[in-house]
C-alpha cells in the first residue's frame, strides 16, 4: 500500500470516528426528539387522531426536517463558518465584518445576534428537562405505580450528566457516540416494524397531505405547528458545535445516518397511530414490543443525556466566544482535548445550568408541561441566525439581490410560521425560556455598555502618552534595568499603573511597553496581523497582540517571540504592570444605577485579565484604580 492510499484510509478512519463523536455529541438533541414530538402535537386542543390528521402531521415533520435542518441549517447555514467555528455567535462576528461600512447596521446586527443567542441559553436548560423527563416517562407505561419516581430519577440522572462534563467532550462523545448509534438503529428498526405492517403511512412523504391538514383543519393545524416544531430541536445545537467536530463528518452523519433513522421512526409512529388511535398516549414507548420496554427506557435515558450534550456544548462554545468578542466577562476556561481546539468545558457556565435544569424540572414535573414552555426560544434564535446568514450571503459570499430574496423567503416564512405559533405557547409556560433569554440578554449588554462607560471615562481621565514621553525626555528620571510592560485599553494615553509606579517608586525601567491585547471578528488571527508594535522614542513602544475569538490569549509565550521592541524579550526580565478597576456605580448618564451596580458585580466576579491572558504570577504588579460611571 503505498503512502497516498494510507493517506486515505487514514482520512476517512479519521472522518468515521468524527461521525460517530458528531452522532454522540451533535445529534443527541435532534435525535430524542421522537420521544415527545407526535404526543405533543395531538395534545393540541380540538386535534383529534384520524388517519387524515396522522398523514397531514407526519408530512409536516418530514418536509419540516427537509427544509429547515437539511437545507438551511446543514446545507446553507453550515456554509457560513467563521473559520470553521459556528453558532450563532460566530455568525454574529461574520454579519458585522460584512457591514464594516455602517455604525448603524451594525449596532443592529449586534443586538438581534445578542437576543438570538440569549434565547440559546433558553433553549439549554429546556432541552435537557424535557429530554430526560420524557424518557423516564416510558416507567408510566411500564409501571403505573412507578409515576411518583419519575421526578427524582430525572433530577438524579441530570446531576450524573453535569457531573462528567468536566471530562470533555472529546472522552464524551467517545462513550455516547456508539450509544446514539445504537439509538438511532433501534428507532429505525422499530419503525421498520410498524410501517410494514401499515405500507400506506409513506403517503405522507408528499407534501399535500400537509397542505391538505392546514385546509381541513385551520387554526388547529397552525397551533400544532407548535408541537412540529420539537422535531427539529438541536439544529441550532448542530450548528453552535460544528467547531467541535467540523462540518464534513456533521453533514455525512446527518445524511447517512441520523435523518433516515428518524424519519422511519416518525413513520412508525404514525403506523402505530393508524392502527390504534389510543397508542397517542405514548406512541414512542408502545411501538416496541412488551418485552423490550425496559431496555428501550434504559436506551432512552442513556440517548436523552447524551441529547442535553449538544446544548451543553453549544452554551460552552457561545460563551467563550461571547467572552472573546467582549459581551461576557472572563471566566475559567479548561481545554479537555490537545487534538480538537474547540473542545473545552467552563466550569460556571455548568453550575449554573445545572441550578435551572433541575428548576425546570421540579417546576413543570411533565414532558407534556414543558412542551408547553419549548419552542419559542427555539425558533427565535432560528429566525434570527436566518436573518444574520441572509446578510452574510449578501455582503460576504456576494449572492444577488435576487437570490438573497427568495432564500429568505422560503426560510423567514417558515420560521415566522414556527414562531407565531409558538407565541400561543406563552401563557402555558413560554414565558419562562423568554425570561431566561432577556436575563442573559440583560446580562450580555450591560457588560459590553459598562465597559464602554469603563474606556471613556480611563481616556478622559487620563494623560496624552506623547507629551508625557517629551517630559521625561526633558527631565529624566531614574531608570532601572529590564523590561515594563504594562496592560493598556487605551494607548494614547498613560496608564495608571505607569505613572503609580513612577509617583511611588521614582524609577522608570529602561525599557516600557504599551500593550493592548484585541479580539478581531474571526476564531484566529492571521499570522501577518497577530503583532503590531510602534516605536515611541526613549525606551517606550505601543504594542498590540491580536487573538481570535476561538483563541485562548497566552501573552507571555507571543510576546517572547517579538524582536521589534529593540532587543529581544526576556521573560526573567519582564516584569507585567496591570492597573485593576474598581467600580463604583453613581448615577451619571450612561446605563441606569441597576445596570452600574450589576456591572460592578459582574466585574467583582470575573477572573483577572492577568490570569485569563496566562500571566505568571511571579511576574506581575497590580495597581487599584477606581472608576466612577
Amino acid at each position: 500500500m503505498n503512502d497516498e492510499s494510507l493517506h486515505d484510509t487514514a482520512t476517512r478512519e479519521r472522518l468515521a470516528a468524527l461521525a460517530l463523536g458528531a452522532i454522540g455529541i451533535v445529534y443527541g438533541d435532534i435525535g430524542t426528539s421522537p420521544l415527545y414530538t407526535v404526543k405533543q402535537i395531538f395534545n393540541t386542543p380540538g386535534l383529534t387522531v384520524t388517519s387524515n390528521s396522522i398523514l397531514g402531521v407526519l408530512s409536516l415533520i418530514f418536509w419540516a426536517l427537509v427544509l429547515v435542518v437539511s437545507l438551511k441549517y446543514v446545507v446553507f447555514i453550515m456554509r457560513a463558518d467563521n473559520k470553521g467555528e459556528g453558532g450563532i455567535m460566530a455568525l454574529l462576528a461574520l454579519a458585522q465584518r460584512s457591514a464594516r461600512t455602517s455604525v448603524r447596521v451594525r449596532w443592529w446586527i449586534m443586538i438581534f445576534g445578542l437576543f438570538g443567542a440569549a434565547l440559546f441559553y433558553g433553549d439549554g436548560v429546556i432541552t435537557p428537562a424535557i429530554s430526560v423527563l420524557s424518557a423516564v416517562e416510558g416507567l408510566e407505561i411500564a409501571a403505573p405505580a412507578l409515576e411518583r419516581f419519575v421526578v427524582p430519577i430525572t433530577v438524579v440522572v441530570l446531576l450524573g450528566l453535569f457531573m462528567i462534563q468536566r471530562r470533555g467532550t472529546a472522552k464524551v462523545g467517545a462513550l455516547f457516540g456508539p450509544i446514539m448509534a445504537v439509538w438511532f438503529v433501534s428507532i429505525a428498526a422499530l419503525g421498520v416494524l410498524a410501517i410494514a405492517h401499515r405500507p400506506g403511512v409513506l403517503l405522507a412523504l408528499n407534501p399535500w397531505y400537509g397542505i391538505r391538514f392546514f385546509a381541513t383543519h385551520g387554526i388547529h393545524a397552525f397551533v400544532a405547528l407548535g408541537g412540529v416544531v420539537l422535531a427539529l430541536t438541536g439544529a441550532e445545537a448542530l450548528y453552535a458545535d460544528m467547531g467541535h467536530f467540523g462540518k464534513r463528518p456533521i453533514r455525512f452523519a446527518w445524511f447517512g445516518f441520523v435523518w433516515p433513522a428518524l424519519v422511519l421512526n416518525y413513520f412508525g409512529q404514525g403506523a402505530l397511530l393508524l392502527d390504534n388511535p389510543t397508542a397517542i398516549e405514548n406512541p414512542f414507548y408502545l411501538l416496541a414490543p412488551p418485552m423490550l420496554l425496559y431496555p428501550l427506557i434504559g436506551l432512552a435515558t442513556a440517548a436523552t443525556v447524551i441529547a442535553s450534550q449538544a446544548v451543553i456544548s453549544g452554551a460552552f462554545s457561545m460563551t467563550r466566544e461571547a467572552i472573546q468578542l467582549g459581551f461576557a466577562p472572563r471566566m475559567q476556561i479548561i481545554h479537555t482535548s490537545r487534538e480538537m481546539r474547540g473542545q473545552i468545558f467552563l466550569p460556571w457556565i455548568n453550575r449554573l445550568l445545572l441550578v435551572l435544569v433541575i428548576a425546570a424540572v421540579l417546576g413543570f414535573r411533565s414532558s407534556v408541561n414543558l412542551g408547553a414552555a419549548y419552542g419559542i426560544a427555539v425558533t427565535g434564535t432560528m429566525m434570527i441566525t436566518t436573518a444574520l446568514a441572509l446578510i452574510v450571503a449578501r455582503r460576504m459570499w456576494g449572492w444577488s439581490r435576487l437570490a438573497v430574496t427568495l432564500v429568505g423567503v422560503v426560510f423567514m416564512t417558515i420560521d415566522l410560521a414556527f414562531f407565531s405559533a409558538n407565541l400561543i405557547k406563552i401563557e402555558h409556560g413560554g414565558w419562562f425560556p423568554l425570561v431566561l433569554g432577556g436575563g442573559v440578554f440583560a446580562l450580555l449588554t450591560t457588560w459590553r455598555r459598562g465597559r464602554e462607560l469603563v474606556m471613556r471615562e480611563i481616556k478622559q481621565g487620563g494623560l496624552a502618552i506623547e507629551p508625557f514621553i517629551s517630559s521625561i525626555i526633558a527631565h529624566p528620571p531614574l531608570r532601572v534595568p529590564g523590561t515594563a510592560v504594562f496592560l493598556t485599553a487605551n494607548q494614547d494615553g498613560v496608564p495608571h499603573a505607569l505613572l503609580h509606579n513612577l509617583k511611588h517608586n521614582k524609577v522608570l525601567h529602561e525599557r516600557n511597553v504599551l500593550l493592548t491585547v484585541e479580539t478581531v471578528e474571526m476564531p484566529t488571527a492571521e499570522a501577518g496581523e497577530r503583532v503590531a508594535v510602534e516605536a515611541l522614542g526613549d525606551g517606550f513602544y505601543k504594542l498590540t497582540l491580536r487573538y481570535g475569538f476561538a483563541e485562548d490569549p497566552h501573552v507571555p509565550k507571543t510576546i517572547a517571540t517579538i524582536k521589534q521592541c529593540g532587543l529581544p524579550f526576556d521573560m526573567m526580565d519582564t516584569t507585567f504592570f496591570l492597573s485593576r478597576e474598581s467600580i463604583v456605580a453613581t448615577d451619571r448618564p450612561g446605563m441606569a444605577l441597576w445596570r452600574d451596580r450589576l456591572f460592578a458585580f459582574m466585574q467583582r466576579n470575573a477572573i483577572s485579565a492577568t490570569a485569563f491572558f496566562q500571566i505568571p504570577g511571579n511576574r506581575l504588579i497590580e495597581l487599584g484604580t477606581q472608576v466612577e460611571i
